[in-house]
């Protein structure tokens, strides 16, 4: 069975570390199953529900919508912004919580990771993300984390993919994530 991941990343900058590590985890995706990194969260206005209306929801928020519906689990790729979770990753969770009862996430499995500068590499986004996710209708894996500290020194001049460290534990990762989702359509 082919499980489709999606992840969304945290960070608008094209350099941003948590893009980096998104894009590793596309290129050491293990057999039977894609990572799918979704692309336009700078063009989803701040939720609001007096424009989550059926006919006329922004269009970037339907496609978030619908690559989430599409996916058979989540990965959140995490930053520490001021010592919690981006605007930008809270803003597409808010998005995808709705309608209250049916959202995008449907209990299916989300993992967070991620890497910041500082020594502990964003825990405390990291759980506030899984907070966040898991009242917004996901099926938080909490044994499945990620927290690479020092990043701005670590990445200065090797990409996430090609650190045989990172890119070990991210297969880890996405193993468990795959394994998990697997048993879930199973069921």
């Amino acid at each position: 069975m082919s499980v489709r991941i999606l992840a969304l990343v945290g960070s608008l900058r094209a350099g941003s570390h948590n893009r980096q590590l998104a894009e590793a985890a596309v290129k050491h995706a293990p057999e039977g199953a894609q990572v799918v990194l979704h692309e336009g969260l700078a063009e989803i206005p701040f939720y609001n529900e007096d424009i989550d209306v059926e006919g006329s929801v922004p269009a970037a928020a339907a496609q978030l919508r619908e690559a989430a519906l599409a996916a058979d689990a989540f990965l959140l790729f995490v930053p520490e912004y001021n010592g919690t979770i981006p605007a930008v990753l809270k803003n597409a969770i808010d998005w995808l919580s709705r309608p209250y009862g049916a959202g995008a996430f449907g209990g299916k499995p989300v993992a967070v990771v991620g890497t910041a500068f500082g020594q502990f590499g964003g825990v405390w986004a990291q759980d506030e993300t899984r907070k966040a996710v898991g009242i917004a209708g996901g099926k938080v894996l909490e044994d499945v984390k990620l927290s690479i500290p020092g990043s701005v020194v670590r990445f200065a001049e090797t990409h996430p993919a090609d650190d045989a460290e990172v890119a070990a534990q991210l297969r880890e990762v996405l193993a468990q994530v795959h394994g998990y989702t697997s048993e879930a359509v199973a069921a």
